[in-house]
């Protein structure tokens, strides 16, 4: 099951000297809140990977830029009082080569983007802003980049694709991401990409709730992730658990695996630990355990996918949880906003088999729901010493192979369990 591996040692050397460090204002970068620094703040990591590598410093002030690309050995240190604050321009922003929502494609570059990276740190106490509700303000739909002012005369500007992402980990190795709060992203927060033994520590994420598609943590396809004491709260999964979506998913066909995700608080969010939606590539061997989700969390255990989707979802642990007020307990839907345009069925229908909900309680307004697919039910999902008091009960169809024998379930309207074709 899921606790079967270990996470890799991430150590990126051993007596090795520690890197140079470089305050970004060396380079010329200004603290005002106001000033431009795109252009200063890239100089210097280019001139710190030509010259062997380093570490850069955002010492206190608030730092404005766009786009950064960091280079191989060039880390980042955000220091105590130091912010680096998202540009609202849009023309800050590249078009990059990358994966959005499942699919590869050319999108909207993030603000902070480390590429075919391996051994690189992002650190330090201090505050990365992607200023979110200053672009929700600006207008603009749900991902989607307002148009830059058009000059009288100016040749039409090139459409923009979306707003940026915060962070971005693409094709990495040996990631070390710790300690940093993260702000107002303007839609996904940190997006770690085809990339492998990977840390997460002590990272405090939120987003108003206003902000659409505010992510707090994607981990998509990619392997051996360990995720620990983070706290997060924002306007859609606090994590997400995703491997590509319908044909371009399966094309890819990369798996999100060997995962844990522990000691943790998720407030808010329509999810607290996400299995999809997009699930082409296969999930595998997750286990999320010792955490607390409050706030009116829509659902702190959830699996979502799509018929047009395939890929195995299995080997799933959640594990010592605490639930105080969220909307659901469990949330198993195979069938997960289907709005028009509808895809047509994948040739072979996704599967959520083999999951363990094992020591779960708490107060919750609604058990929740599992629904799987007429041809592919949900399969072997086992619970176990599990007790939760909520206002509905549990609706349940096309699963088979559940055992609720762990599950007490007390409701103060209907029946506490309702099944319908559940063998």
């Amino acid at each position: 099951m899921a606790a079967a591996f270990t996470i890799a040692a991430l150590a990126i050397g051993t007596a090795q000297p520690a890197p140079k460090r470089y305050a970004i204002t060396s380079a010329g970068a200004l603290g005002d809140g106001r000033s431009s620094n795109t252009k200063a703040i890239q100089d210097l990591i280019d001139k710190t990977s030509r010259e062997g590598g380093g570490t850069l410093v955002v010492p206190a002030g608030t730092f404005v830029t766009g786009a950064l690309f960091f280079k191989q050995g060039v880390n980042l240190s955000i220091e105590k009082g130091g912010v680096l604050k998202g540009s609202v321009n849009p023309e800050d922003y590249p078009q990059v080569q990358t994966r959005w929502e499942g699919t590869e494609r050319e999108w909207t570059s993030a603000l902070l983007n480390f590429t075919g990276m391996t051994g690189v740190e992002l650190t330090g106490e201090g505050t990365v802003d992607g200023s979110g509700d200053e672009w929700l303000a600006r207008g603009g739909g749900r991902g989607q980049q307002p148009r830059a002012p058009q000059e009288a005369g100016a040749a039409p500007p090139r459409p923009r694709t979306g707003r940026p992402r915060m962070i971005c980990f693409q094709n990495c190795k040996r990631v070390r991401i710790a300690n940093l709060k993260l702000r107002q992203q303007a839609v996904w927060c940190l997006h770690i990409l085809y990339s492998e033994d990977v840390t997460i520590d002590g990272v405090n994420i939120t987003a108003d709730h206003n902000i659409p598609s505010s992510d707090g943590i994607d981990i998509d396809s990619s392997r051996r992730v360990r995720v620990n004491n983070v706290d997060i709260d924002v306007n859609d999964d606090c994590i997400s658990i995703k491997s590509g979506k319908d044909a371009d998913g399966l094309r890819v066909n990369r798996p999100a695996e060997d995962i844990v995700i522990e000691n943790s608080r998720f407030h808010y969010g329509h999810g607290g630990v996400a299995m999809g939606s997009e699930t082409s590539g296969g999930i595998r061997n997750v286990e999320v355990r010792n955490c607390v989700s409050d706030s009116g969390n829509w659902a702190p255990i959830r699996f979502k996918t799509q018929p047009s989707r395939s890929g195995v979802v299995e080997n799933i642990t959640y594990r010592d949880m605490q639930l105080k007020d969220t909307k659901q307990a469990f949330e198993f839907n195979m069938e997960w906003r289907m709005v028009s345009p509808i895809a047509p069925p994948a040739k072979v229908l996704p599967v959520v088999r083999n999951v363990t909900i094992r020591n779960i309680s708490g107060t919750v307004n609604s058990v929740g729901m599992m629904h799987g697919l007429v041809d592919s039910p949900i399969e072997n999902v086992k619970f176990e010493s599990c007790k939760i008091t909520a206002q509905k009960g549990f609706v349940m169809e096309n699963a088979r192979k559940v055992d609720l024998s762990g599950l007490t379930v007390e409701v103060k309207e209907g029946e506490p369990i309702v099944k319908r074709n559940v063998q």
